[in-house]
């Protein structure tokens, strides 16, 4: 007769175990480590992750030097089209008064023998009637436009204003002037649509030695009775009287 021993017998205690649980579920687990505190990591990964993060760092420095030089290339390209673009709108809008002053100004060229007309009318007292007041209109129209007359009697002679027709002397004058005006001259702004046609005086020549010579004509007969003086006085005062 055998004698069982306790716990392993068909009677030994089991553990209690849920139902439709395995087996293995009823092996006690071993103890699992704590994570409340990773383990250490090693020297070497933390360098290279060091390394990546500079290189990373470098990387992005480069690129955003490449976006600045980009972007500081577009700027200036932006203010070069800005100022070609000014200077195209003053370009067009200089040539744009230039066309309108030729125009009028082939205009009004046209227009200038009428005007003439109607001087030599006022000069001579015929511009009277419903002839004045077209007249005067018509000059109202032309000073609207800009047309402007110059030319003056005693005005001193210039070749890029004036066209001299007739030449004299005049003693009275001390350079070349205009001394009759034979037809006035017109502008518009500084364009010079006809130059005033006029007859110019010049000094006459020789006059300056004349008034030289007259001097110092002058200025012998003033010295001259001085020594006469002197020596009258001399005869006077020259010797004892006899007797």
């Amino acid at each position: 007769m055998t004698e069982e021993t306790p716990g392993f017998g068909e009677n030994a205690e089991k553990p209690d175990v849920p139902s439709g649980a395995t087996p293995d579920d009823a092996a006690p687990k071993a103890a699992e480590p704590s994570t409340e505190e990773g383990p250490a990591a090693p020297a070497g990964d933390a360098d290279s992750k060091t390394s990546a993060q500079d290189s990373s760092l470098v990387g992005l420095t480069a690129q955003l030097d490449q976006a600045r030089t980009a972007l500081n290339e577009r700027t200036a390209d932006l203010q070069r089209l800005q100022a070609e673009y000014q200077n195209y709108r003053r370009r067009v809008e200089r040539d744009k008064v230039a066309v309108k002053e030729i125009a009028s100004a082939n205009l009004l060229s046209e227009l200038l023998p009428t005007l003439d007309d109607i001087g030599r009318a006022r000069e001579h007292g015929e511009l009277v009637g419903g002839f004045k007041s077209v007249a005067e209109a018509l000059e109202t129209v032309v000073a609207k436009m800009g047309l402007q007359q110059f030319g003056k009697e005693g005005e001193p002679f210039d070749p890029t204003i004036h066209e001299a027709l007739m030449h004299s002397y005049a003693p009275d004058v001390t350079e070349t002037t205009c001394v009759a005006i034979l037809q006035p001259g017109y502008r518009i702004g500084e364009r010079t649509i006809r130059p005033a046609r006029v007859a110019v005086a010049e000094p006459q020549p020789g006059a300056q030695t004349v008034k030289g010579d007259e001097a110092s004509d002058d200025s012998e007969a003033a010295t001259a009775p001085a020594e006469g003086s002197e020596g009258s006085d001399e005869k006077e005062t020259g010797g004892p009287d006899k007797g």
